[in-house]
């Protein structure tokens, strides 16, 4: 990465090697690490917790009131689509009996 390069993590955890980042951010390449997800969650590197250029927060990125509200609304039409006997609109594993209408 470039020197003046600022990673930041907001998909997952071990997209990132957080032993590998340590390193790179005393070497100060790249400047500064902003993190929200981790490795091993819910444990952080302690490497990390010790750098004045690496930013952490406790997997709230999504902490917002209009991303909750969001949530809460897609939750929402989830369940109302099951009890109409319709496919959620978000499902990840199919369950049989349920019709794609």
């Amino acid at each position: 990465m470039k020197k003046d390069a600022i990673l930041v993590n907001i998909a997952r955890g071990p997209v990132v090697d957080e032993g590998a980042l340590v390193e790179a951010l005393r070497s100060g390449h790249p400047r500064a690490a902003g993190l929200d997800v981790y490795e091993n969650e819910p444990d952080v590197h302690p490497g990390l917790r010790e750098l004045p250029n690496a930013v952490l927060t406790p997997h709230i990125g999504s902490a917002t009131e209009a991303t909750r509200r969001k949530m809460a609304h897609v939750a929402v039409e989830g369940v109302l689509a099951v009890l109409d006997g319709r496919r959620p609109p978000n499902l990840v594993n199919a369950v049989e009996g349920l019709s794609s209408r």
